[in-house]
């Protein structure tokens, strides 16, 4: 079983990647739940979803987000009466939402809430939130506090930051089944998604970093930094926040004690050296992944080091 780590799109990209070299039933995905938010009433998880969509098949591969061919009627009616559009749900993907919502409210939990869904879109992945209770990551701006949602969609990631936190992270627990997937792994990935807000909530769960610094098996990432950007979204602003250096070298940094080799675009080889003083080894590749082609390319050497 192959265990990932991820959030955001740059870890979806890679999973497609996987998902079209093995068999998907091979893996066990934990997703960041730290995004999720209540949008009019309803209980949204950006990342479960995405990642969910993606490997039923139905996801936008163009925005990266939401349902393919879906239309936004609800959207616009809700614009009609004045309520607050700015974070885009399209009326398939609402009826996800509707149904979550309604399950969490009879009691279940968000890990079986996820199950069910996914059973339901015949994916066969095992996909699990990092944890059923509710964390929130926060973003501290000049302008003061606000959710990542409006940080990264409403004002389009253009604030100054100055902090993040992780709104009730010390009252959360893995969600069942999660330390178990790293125990038992023959091997962890931990997708190039933002290293602060998208697996920066993921191991600060209370006991998912001492499960990944504990386990056999081999745990590899994926730097989603080349030079001293983000390959795509605010990555680098937030390592900035977080006291971390906008480079591979940071996001070696963030995961220092935990992962054994991290990839970094090649066009970073003058950091190997001191990424590998950390302990890290270190492997050069192009790592931008624009295309299904270039997710599998990816995809095939993260395997080929897992297999050495």
């Amino acid at each position: 079983m192959l265990t990932i780590l991820t959030g955001g799109t740059g870890g979806v990209k890679l999973i497609e990647g996987l998902t079209a070299e093995i068999d998907p039933a091979k893996l066990t995905i934990i997703c960041n739940t730290a995004d999720d938010c209540i949008f009019h009433g309803l209980y949204v998880s950006p990342d479960l979803d995405t990642v969910t969509y993606t490997l039923a098949g139905i996801n936008d591969s163009a925005k990266g987000w939401g349902i393919k061919d879906d239309c936004f009627t609800v959207l616009e009616q809700l614009r009609r009466l004045g309520e607050p559009t700015w974070f885009k749900l399209g009326d398939k993907d609402l009826a996800t939402h509707i149904m979550r919502s309604r399950l969490l409210h009879e009691g279940l939990s968000l890990a079986r809430v996820t199950g069910e869904i996914c059973d339901r879109l015949k994916v066969s992945a095992k996909i699990l939130p990092m944890s059923d209770e509710r964390v929130e990551t926060r973003v501290g701006t000049t302008d003061g506090e606000i959710s990542f949602q409006e940080y990264f969609v409403k004002e389009r990631w253009s604030k100054a930051v100055i902090s993040v936190r992780f709104e009730g992270i010390e009252q959360s627990r893995p969600a069942p089944g999660v330390i178990e997937a790293i125990r038992q792994a023959s091997a962890v990935v931990i997708c190039p998604s933002n290293p602060v807000t998208s697996i920066g909530p993921i191991l600060a769960v209370p006991g998912i970093h001492a499960a990944l610094v504990e386990t056999k098996a081999p745990v590899v990432a994926l730097s989603p930094i080349i030079g001293a950007s983000a390959i795509s979204g605010p990555a680098h602003k937030l390592m900035v926040a977080a006291g971390l250096e906008a480079s591979a070298f940071g996001v070696a940094q963030a995961y220092a004690g935990v992962v054994d080799t991290i990839v970094i675009a090649t066009a970073d080889k003058q950091m190997k050296n001191r990424i590998e003083k950390l302990g890290i080894a270190t492997v050069l590749s192009d790592i931008v992944m624009s295309d299904l082609a270039g997710k599998r390319r990816v995809a095939r050497e993260v395997l080929a080091l897992l297999e050495k």
